[in-house]
């Protein structure tokens, strides 16, 4: 195959589905961002059932499609003789290509840009590495690209036009959708929380603060572990709570998995979203309200290093008392301590006007695919 010219380069990108729905979801919307941009992606991909529930047109049981301008293939077909790889080729996350690969790229009069997408961090080390080369066999290099918060990384992943889109999502819209779309009908006064989060956090104070309160809480589910714990804290089943369950002041909803993009629609229609692992982290700050980010847990608590680096990005500007507040409830949601709700209530209104200016400096920064198109560019001139 000819490469089509610097405008539209053939991009691979490799995802090995970790823990379900994380590094997918980052991949496919990082895939379907690249096409957007005039790209030729193809999107290998080792589980497609996991895959599905993000992207309801796909069928698991075919090993090749297309879909959204991406061409999505089961990873054992890279394997398969006269497939050669693109002008790019991306590892996600650090996942190992498959093992002919390498001698294909090396092949190839025109080296393929081999790019390793990491994880997303806000720790200082991150602007220092990113970009940087480790010679591979066969006159091959691997660049290390590091997502990040500004300018001197690569950038989140963004669609065209998002901030504008939220924006024009009010309240009306929000309680229609919720209303049509997954059956749950929220009061004018109700507090709107979503709720991500892996498995077995630390429920009990929030419900025992949310069925005491003063205001209405609405507590929104998508289906997952987490729907399980939450019906046991609350004495029901999981068919129960599917119907709609309430508790003093506090009503809890699980509601269907939705497809990506609608999952931003959810978290537009509520007040405060409470987010877990990369993607739905992303989103949650596109979306320009408060939240509380469930992150993956790693060896030895490394996953708090990360995750108090980002809160001395995030919460730059707000006044002492308030990020202190955020700060204890986070590592108190992280840790399985006992988050105090009715301090982090206090600071809302103050959480959600930052959390609009937060939006908006990250979305003065050229995006993750771009850069990455930018990049690759550069790399092959």
């Amino acid at each position: 195959m000819e490469n089509k010219g610097l405008g539209e380069l053939r991009w691979d990108v490799f995802c090995q589905v970790i823990d379900n729905y994380g590094d997918i979801g980052v991949c496919w919307r990082l895939a379907r961002q690249l096409a957007a941009l005039g790209q030729s992606v193809r999107l290998w991909v080792d589980d497609l059932a996991s895959f599905a529930p993000l992207a309801p047109a796909l069928d698991p049981q075919r090993p090749r499609q297309r879909l959204a301008g991406v061409d999505v293939v089961h990873w054992p077909q890279a394997e398969a003789a006269g497939v050669e790889p693109g002008d790019v080729v991306i590892e996600a996350f650090a996942c190992t290509l498959p093992a002919s690969w390498p001698a294909r790229m090396a092949a190839r009069a025109r080296k393929p840009v081999w790019i390793n997408l990491e994880y997303l961090s806000a720790e200082a080390w991150v602007a220092d590495c990113h970009g940087l080369a480790s010679p591979q066999p066969g006159g091959l290099g691997k660049y290390f690209f590091f997502p990040g918060f500004d300018t001197r990384t690569g950038g989140l992943p963004r669609e065209a036009a998002l901030s504008t889109r939220r924006a024009a999502w009010d309240d009306v819209a929000a309680r229609h959708w919720l209303a049509t779309r997954l059956g749950v009908n929220a009061a004018p006064d109700a507090l709107r929380v979503s709720l991500f989060a892996y498995a077995d956090p630390p429920l009990a104070p929030l419900l025992d603060a949310w069925i005491a309160g003063e205001r209405p809480v609405l507590l929104l589910v998508p289906q997952g572990k987490v729907v399980r714990a939450l019906a046991a804290a609350l004495g029901v089943t999981s068919q129960q709570l599917a119907q709609g369950v309430t508790r003093g002041a506090l009503t809890a909803h699980s509601v269907p998995f939705v497809a990506q993009d609608e999952y931003d629609l959810l978290l537009w229609s509520c007040h405060f979203n409470f987010v877990r692992g990369e993607d739905s982290f992303v989103r949650a700050q596109w979306a320009a309200g408060p939240l509380a980010w469930h992150i993956y847990p790693q060896q030895d608590d490394a996953h708090l290093d990360k995750l108090e680096a980002f809160l001395a990005v995030y919460l730059t500007g707000l006044p002492a008392d308030a990020v202190q507040t955020v700060r204890d409830f986070w590592l108190a949601w992280n840790r399985g301590g006992a988050p105090d709700w009715a301090a982090l209530a206090d600071w809302l209104p103050l959480l959600a006007a930052h959390a609009e200016g937060w939006a908006a400096h990250l979305d003065g920064q050229r995006d993750l695919a771009a850069n990455l198109v930018s990049f690759a560019r550069a790399k092959l001139e």
